[in-house]
């Protein structure tokens, strides 16, 4: 076996699936107007509702570098709305618009098609991200010891 080989560094097989992963996302947001990076802000305020800015770029580890184009976009496609947080004027709030809450049922059969796409099945696609996730915080706790 040679380490340095290609198809042996589980680093290119992530970034592969991570690839193929993102042109599936691409094809079925289209029809939302969403980028990947705009469906996972949506899918946080889904979830969330309000959240301030900073809150929003820890959950989806973004600096304001990256997220303040994206919440830009989102603002002027009519989805998403933000503003001062009247208790702390040094922080910005991002909450969804009537538009950006009506798009959530348009985005509810994602989930499956792309588990469809995957050839997994649910159970599979567990374990994956159980995986996925012990892999991101090890690495994580690595790369801020280092």
């Amino acid at each position: 076996m040679d380490a340095l080989r290609l198809d042996d560094q589980v680093c290119f097989a992530v970034h592969a699936a991570s690839r193929a992963l993102d042109a599936v996302y691409r094809r079925e947001l289209a029809a939302l107007g969403l980028t990947y990076p705009q469906y996972l802000v949506m899918l946080v305020l889904w979830e969330r509702g309000q959240v301030s800015v900073k809150d929003l770029g820890v959950a989806l580890r973004l600096d304001s570098g990256t997220l303040s184009p994206l919440l830009k976009r989102l603002e002027a496609a009519g989805v998403v709305r933000r503003e001062r947080d009247p208790g702390d004027e040094r922080s910005v709030l991002v909450r969804l618009t009537p538009e950006g809450a009506l798009l959530r049922a348009r985005a509810e059969p994602l989930p499956r098609r792309i588990m469809e796409a995957s050839g997994m099945g649910p159970d599979e696609l567990a374990d994956l991200h159980r995986t996925l996730g012990r892999l991101t915080r090890s690495l994580t706790e690595s790369a801020t010891r280092a």
